[in-house]
């Protein structure tokens, strides 16, 4: 296994930067769709249209791009011996906040399409500026390495 990831950690270390790129796209989508929908009523058109593109942007976008963010980033993380080095471990808890975060919105989209609003809009804006911040602090951790 090693071998193989000796060979290929470069395409790897690409198909991750790629996929977390997608991913974060996703996350900026999805708190901005979920604005969109927040005026439509219950059981609209409108409504169901929204329904139907948040889904898709779940199935076609954040669902595959966490999942191989985090496939392709565990093994090139057990490749480089980061799990004994402390900005890994600060990444690290920044990637499963962001997963977290994902996990959440994804749960409060699934409410607005039922009909509830769980979120304001003022709290919909502030809340996806958060994987901006995040993405920010990992930056710096993976090319600075402060600690």
């Amino acid at each position: 296994m090693q071998e193989f990831l000796t060979l290929t950690y470069y395409w790897l270390k690409a198909g991750h930067i790629i996929f977390m790129v997608f991913w974060m796209a996703g996350l900026f989508m999805l708190p901005r769709q979920m604005l969109y929908l927040h005026p439509a009523a219950a059981g609209s058109a409108e409504a169901a249209m929204w329904d139907k593109r948040m889904g898709l942007l779940r199935k076609i976008i954040l669902t595959p791009s966490i999942v191989v963010v985090w496939v392709l980033g565990l093994l090139l993380a057990s490749h480089i011996g980061a799990f004994s080095q402390g900005w890994f471990h600060a990444k690290l808890l920044l990637v499963i906040a962001l997963s977290g975060y994902h996990g959440w919105m994804v749960v409060q989209a699934k409410k607005m399409v039922a009909g509830d609003r769980p979120l304001s809009e003022r709290q919909l804006r502030l809340w996806g500026e958060f994987p901006a911040i995040i993405l920010a602090l990992v930056v710096v951790l993976v090319i600075v390495k402060p600690f």
